[in-house]
Parts: structure tokens; C-alpha cells; sequence
């Protein structure tokens, strides 16, 4: 090939540099009511949890672990919210739990129907707490520790090389 040639062909040739992607956090919402012990305990385990994975994270990256190959963490981005959920969020809720448990969620609903209706009613209908991983299609309803940390639990790992 000559030299007008290898410019030519060099020159049609289209070079993309991506850069690494990194996963983005997943999200745990809380729908909260700061007036509930029951929702009070959750929102304190779920603080207390995202406290530990950040801070074990940030102990991995700072530190130097040329002996440790692989560190696994399991980081959430935490969202609080007292408002109740969207129409949306309560259906994905629903699909979550299962639509026969709607009642555990909004007070005296009998069905998903039911319970839109219910909820737009009125929004204190909605059952708190609730906690959702929104990624993995999870739910907890109540302050149960061993379910909350066994979503928690369950979210995928980040692994990485240190």
C-alpha cells in the first residue's frame, strides 16, 4: 500500500474511546412516617446500612490492599420520602409483593384496583414503612430486620480491582 493510500485508509477509519462504564448505585427508597416507631427502627437500620457499605468502600479505595485482589461491596443510594407513592410506583410495588397482599400496603384494599382507588383517596391510606429496591423488583413491608437486611443483602456486589 502507498504511503497516499495509508493516509486515505486511516483517515476513513472511525476510532471511538469509551470509557470504562460503572454501574450506578442501586436505589432503596423508604416510604417513611417519622411518627411510626415501626417505620423509625426501619429508617435507622437502613441509615446504619448504607453508613457501613459507604464506609467500607471508602476504606477499599483509600487504602493500599496490594495483598486483596478483589473487594465486594454492596453501596445502595438511600431515598427517604414521607410523600406515598405514585400510582406507577404503588403498581410496581404490587407486582413486587404480589397483588393478593395489596391490603398489607394500603389500608383495607382488597385488590390492586382497590388500592389505587384507595390511594387516591387518600394518600395516609398507604401503610408505612415500605421498602423498596426498585432495580431487583423488591419489596419489604414493615420493620422486619431480617428481611431489610436480606434485601439489602441480595443486591449485587460491585467487584472490583483494587
Amino acid at each position: 500500500m502507498g504511503q497516499s493510500n495509508a493516509l486515505v485508509f486511516l483517515s476513513s477509519l472511525h476510532l471511538r474511546f469509551t470509557p470504562p462504564q460503572h454501574k450506578s448505585l442501586d436505589v432503596i427508597t423508604l416510604f417513611h412516617k417519622p411518627s411510626a416507631a415501626a417505620s423509625v427502627r426501619a429508617h435507622t437500620l437502613l441509615k446504619q446500612a448504607s453508613a457501613h457499605a459507604s464506609e467500607h468502600s471508602t476504606e477499599d479505595q483509600a487504602s493500599d490492599h496490594s495483598h486483596q485482589n478483589k473487594v465486594e461491596r454492596t453501596e445502595f443510594e438511600l431515598n427517604i420520602t414521607e410523600d406515598p407513592p405514585t400510582s406507577d410506583q404503588l403498581r410496581s410495588i404490587l407486582e413486587y409483593i404480589g397483588a393478593k397482599r395489596a391490603g398489607d400496603v394500603v389500608k383495607d384494599a382488597k385488590d390492586e384496583a382497590d388500592a389505587m382507588k384507595r390511594l387516591r383517596a387518600n394518600g395516609e391510606n398507604f401503610k408505612r414503612p415500605v421498602i423498596v429496591d426498585w432495580n431487583n423488583g423488591k419489596a419489604v413491608i414493615g420493620e422486619d430486620e431480617s428481611e431489610i437486611m436480606n434485601l439489602i443483602r441480595k443486591l449485587p456486589k460491585e467487584t472490583g480491582k483494587v
